[in-house]
């Protein structure tokens, strides 16, 4: 690589976000931020927002819901929300924010988390959920530092793959810090073996937090679009998809000073969120608690007349299938390690409603 290109670009210092009147940000008046459009990801928003207002009534921060246009990148897609959601979510204090994707789109709907940051307002602290996320405590106790950013850790090896014959974790993770200017070494967890996957520093990108979301995503977004445009020799046997956001995020991070979440983050993934990715997973390996806080949130009549037209909601939650059908399939003391096996679980007896 040419030093003109490595100087482009290393990261310079990130801005800190701006502190009402000398005194540092509290933590519960951060931007949230969750993404939605037409279909599945209305209805989870809606599941999302009404989980937050249930578990996490002192929040103090605004709830946007960012909805990409049908145009530029979704132009010929159906991407609004239908308004009934819209009005819904509304009335439970979330605002509306689109968004026009001009990098990804359809052709990489992953990307819609990196180009909504920019929709946000810039210099304040942003935490962004996937939408198939419940919150399940408070999340104002949740020890967030914004100028040291960080993401979920629920996840599996599922990236890289390293070939038979080379080059390894080691190599591929070390040349997309070399790539971009970063330093390596300081990222491994040495309590792991060399050539393990989590001696890397990966990322579920399900959440993570900052202090910019303007100079966060768009070094998120230029970095994704250079590496999926030339990966290099050493991710010449990788996918990039879908795992391309995921594969950028903890450069991203490293870059603004940020690793992997300290104990104040324990609640994340824990007692105070629940990425369950869809409902027949959630039925399946998540605790009684966060299948009876579902339960509540989504049982005023106003919500439960707008989710019955989901098939999974009115199925799982309002038929009773979940609790029913699901959770006795699976010991939730005894789950499979992989994911994968418990998908398969569900689509041999007809549950894997999506």
């Amino acid at each position: 690589m040419n030093s003109d290109k490595k100087s482009r670009n290393a990261p310079g210092k990130p801005r800190k976000a701006k502190p009402a009147e000398g005194q540092a940000p509290a933590p519960s008046s951060a931007n949230l931020l969750i993404v939605a459009q037409s279909g599945r990801l209305e209805f989870e928003a809606l599941v999302f927002a009404a989980s937050l207002r249930l578990a996490a009534p002192d929040w103090q921060g605004q709830l946007f819901v960012a909805e990409p246009r049908p145009e530029a990148a979704w132009e010929g897609h159906d991407t609004q929300i239908a308004p009934e959601t819209r009005a819904l979510l509304e009335e439970m204090g979330a605002r509306i924010l689109p968004f026009t994707a001009t990098r990804f789109g359809a052709r990489y709907p992953y990307g819609n988390k990196i180009e909504a940051l920019a929709a946000l307002p810039a210099n304040q602290p942003f935490l962004f959920f996937d939408t198939d996320t419940l919150v399940t405590g408070p999340l104002d106790a949740v020890g967030f530092d914004f100028d040291r950013p960080s993401a979920s850790m629920r996840r599996e090896g599922t990236w890289p793959k390293p070939p038979l014959y080379g080059p390894g974790y080691a190599d591929i993770w070390k040349s997309l810090y070399d790539r971009f200017g970063l330093d390596f070494d300081s990222t491994l967890d040495l309590g792991q073996p060399d050539e393990h996957w989590e001696r890397y520093l990966y990322f579920n990108a399900g959440w993570f937090f900052g202090a910019d979301p303007a100079e966060f995503g768009r070094r998120f977004g230029d970095w994704a679009e250079e590496l999926r445009s030339d990966p290099g020799d050493a991710l010449a046997c990788q996918s990039l998809d879908p795992w391309l956001d995921q594969v950028i995020l903890p450069l991203v991070i490293h870059s603004f000073g940020g690793a992997r979440p300290g104990p104040g983050l324990k609640g994340l993934d824990g007692d105070v969120t629940c990425h369950y990715r869809n409902l027949p997973l959630l039925y399946a390996r998540e605790s009684d608690a966060a299948v009876d806080h579902l339960e509540r949130a989504v049982a005023p009549n106003r919500l439960k007349k707008r989710l019955r037209e989901w098939g999974p909601a009115k199925k799982l939650i309002y038929q009773g299938k979940g609790r029913e059908k699901i959770r006795p399939m699976f010991d939730r003391d005894a789950l499979p390690s992989k994911e994968q096996a418990i998908r398969n679980q569900l689509k041999s007896k007809g549950w894997w409603l999506v």
